[in-house]
Order: C-alpha cells, then structure tokens, then sequence
C-alpha cells in the first residue's frame, strides 16, 4: 500500500473527507486526524463493508502550547461547530496538554510532547499510527511505521512509556469481533 492508495481509500469515507476540508480552512496548529477512522476506513474499503463500520470516534489532534482548559474547550466547541451537520463523534484533543490529564485517567506515564506527532507516535497499535492532514497540494501523511500492518490487517502492540496490555488487549478483542480478518499479535506483559 503507498500513499495515494490510503489517502484515495481513506477519502472514502465522507466523515474523513468533511474533517479534512475543515482542517484546511481553519488553520488549527499543527491539526491531524489520526489514528482508528483513518485505518478502519482502509479496512472497510478492503473488506467491502459500510466505510463508516465499527468506527467509534474520529480523532483530531492538534497542538497549542496553551495548555489551559479553557483554550481547549473552546477549540472543542470552534470544531463542533465547523462540524455541524456531520453525524459522527469526533473528538478534538491538543496534544500539548495530554500529559497533564492521561497519567489519572489511564494510570500510565505520558511524557509530554512537542508536537501532534509524537502524540501518534505513543498509540497502542502499530495500525493505528497513522495521522493525515490537508498540505496546499493534497495530503500528507504520517505513518512512522509505515502502511504494511494496515495493508497486511495486522494489530501489534506499539510498546511506549504509555503502553498497557490490558487496553490493548480490550482494544484488539473489540477489533477481532468486528473484522474478524484482522490478525492479533498478542502483547507481551
């Protein structure tokens, strides 16, 4: 799989496609959306499912070096709106201030990072390493570990400072229930 062949699989999905065209008028800092929507879109395309299957959430990340709450709340809502009429959860999230909420709400470290990327970096799966943002020509692309896993239906543990098994574990086993074509690589405790 190359670039063109997850970009034009990733588009098909309308939610995708309305997420991205907003990212490219409101010039949110360093914004991506990432992770499950991009690579389950892939997989339904692959499988011949509804584009839009089993996919819970759509993600967009962003980074601003104000880590209020207030910054981001309001970041929340600017997205929400830009959004109405798109019937789908989409979750906004500035990855400036992750570290200060994720050790509570997952028990795990969570250094914190530079930029939207390395927040991509630290996803529990290899598949899910993925982030795609409008660039003035088209789309770029981030997927540190490359397309084979996605390409391949493939979930592996991505082992970081943040990594747990047990939500990884939940994860994969909610995954395999709705493409049963996946294969599992099991984490390691």
């Amino acid at each position: 799989m190359n670039h063109d062949h997850f970009v034009t699989s990733a588009l098909r999905n309308p939610v995708n496609t309305a997420i991205l065209d907003m990212l490219r008028v409101t010039a949110l800092p360093d914004a991506w959306i990432v992770a499950g929507c991009l690579t389950q879109t892939v997989w339904n395309v692959r499988t011949g499912r509804p584009v839009d299957h089993g996919i819970n959430d759509y993600d967009i990340f962003y980074f601003d070096p104000d880590t209020s709450w207030d910054a981001e709340d309001a970041m929340i809502r600017r997205m929400a709106s830009c959004l109405h009429g798109v019937d789908a959860k989409v979750e906004v999230r500035n990855q400036a201030r992750v570290h200060l909420w994720y050790p509570t709400k997952h028990g795990r470290p969570y250094p914190a990072v530079t930029r939207s990327t390395d927040g991509i970096d630290r996803f529990l799966t290899v598949n899910t390493q993925v982030g795609l943002r409008p660039v003035a020509d088209g789309y770029e692309l981030y997927a540190p570990k490359g397309l084979d896993d996605i390409e391949q239906m493939i979930v592996r543990p991505n082992y970081t400072a943040n990594f747990s098994a047990a939500n990884y574990a939940a994860k994969a086993a909610r995954w395999k229930a709705l493409w049963p074509e996946i294969t599992v690589i099991a984490a390691e405790e």
